[in-house]
Order: C-alpha cells, then structure tokens, then sequence
C-alpha cells in the first residue's frame, strides 16, 4: 500500500478530489491511504499566522518555517520515512517517467506551498525533491499535489482493472514511453459521414497492434515531434 501524507492550509479542497474518480476506488480497493494535514494546526499565537513579510521588501508573503517543521516532525514518525516531495515551479518537471519512480515508493509527503513562496531554510532543512508540475504558477501547490496523485494512483496494481490500460496511454510504456496515444472509436459505425477504420473492425489483432502504433508515431510527429528529436 502506498501512503500518501500532504501538506497543506486547505485539506477540504485537496479531500474533495481525492473523494471522486481513480483516486476514490484506489483507497476503497486498499491500494492508497491519504493522510491531510493542515499545518496551520502547529502555528503559534491567536491568529495562527503561517506567513510573515519578506525580509529585504519585496511583494507578498512568504511561509513561514516553524509551523512547517513542527508539522513535518509530527508526521514522520506515523509510518516509515516517505520520499519527500516539495512542489514548487523551481523543481525537476514531472513526467509519466516521475509517475512510475513515485508510484514505486511506499511512502510520498507532499508540501504545498501558498503565497509568495517557502522561507529557505524549509528547503535546506530536508531533503526534497522538488518537482513542478509545468512552466507556469498557480496560487498554491493543491493542485499540483492532486495532479501527481492522480498519475501516479493510477499506476498503482489493480487499480484500473486492466492491467494493459495504462501501458497503451500516452506517454506509457506499451508505446515505447515516448509517443502519445493513438486515435480511439467506438459505436456507431458511422456517425455524420465519419466512419471506423476497416482495420478496428477485422478483428485482426496483429494489424490492429501496427495500425495503433503507426498512428501514435503520426500524432506524436504532428503534434508532440519534441519526443522524437532524440530518435
């Protein structure tokens, strides 16, 4: 079983996700555990602050680093120490690849961040890896947390009935791990003058096999020829 333990100022918003779809029948099937944590919970003083203004000026707020320790030693010993991620549009881009490394591990903490960024010394204090889900920033890490979750559930044993399913996806092993996916049909036959190709309707599985590939190398030529740049 694979633990997940995440960080974060809005557990209702991450739990909301995890409540539905993939993520939902993978901890039903007992293949997922996920553990939320509000580190607001170890902030000192009436209000809690988890945030304070930058030291040299500057825009926004920045986290503070107590709560976030306090939190972290608090949850580490509740199980074996997990692989630690940090999600931040600083770390290593995270790909189908990341996906499968991650989903080999029995234990993930993630952080989320919010506000203008982490004080420094929460990276110098533990040994992260840091990942960014895209060249891009968003208002806090929640999501990004919730879009590794999903990858990396999915790859989880039995989680998705078929195991062949998640190889023939974009970006999966069935597909040499660099192309993305081939087109899809299904009934009708014909719709608004558009038709099955002949070849999913042969049964011929071996053809089958070279049209679905020969198809992903055309797609991923079109649309994706950086995948290819180093064939």
């Amino acid at each position: 079983m694979l633990r997940f333990d995440i960080l974060t100022l809005f557990p209702a918003m991450v739990q909301a996700v995890l409540e539905q779809s993939i993520p939902r029948i993978a901890a039903e099937q007992g293949a997922v555990e996920y553990h939320l944590h509000n580190f607001r919970d170890f902030a000192e003083g009436v209000h809690q602050a988890v945030d304070d203004r930058p030291y040299g000026g500057g825009a926004g707020m920045v986290l503070k680093p107590e709560p976030i320790f306090k939190c972290i030693r608090h949850v580490l010993p509740q199980a074996e120490l997990p692989h630690m991620v940090l999600l931040t549009p600083q770390g290593r881009p995270f790909t189908q690849r990341v996906a499968e490394e991650l989903a080999a591990k029995p234990r993930i903490l993630m952080l989320c961040g919010r506000y203008e960024g982490f004080d420094e010394r929460i990276r110098l204090g533990w040994q992260w890896d840091e990942i960014s889900i895209g060249d891009y920033v968003l208002s806090g890490g929640e999501l990004a947390a919730l879009v590794i979750t999903d990858a990396v559930v999915r790859l989880l044993p039995g989680v998705l009935g078929d195991e062949a399913s998640a190889d023939e996806e974009s970006f999966g092993k069935g597909l040499g791990g660099k192309l993305i996916e081939y087109p899809h049909y299904t009934r009708p036959v014909e719709f608004e003058g558009m038709r099955v190709p002949e070849v999913l309707q042969s049964g011929h599985h071996g053809e089958i096999a070279k049209w679905r590939l020969e198809q992903a190398r055309k797609r991923t030529k079109e649309r994706r020829p950086d995948l290819l740049d180093d064939e």
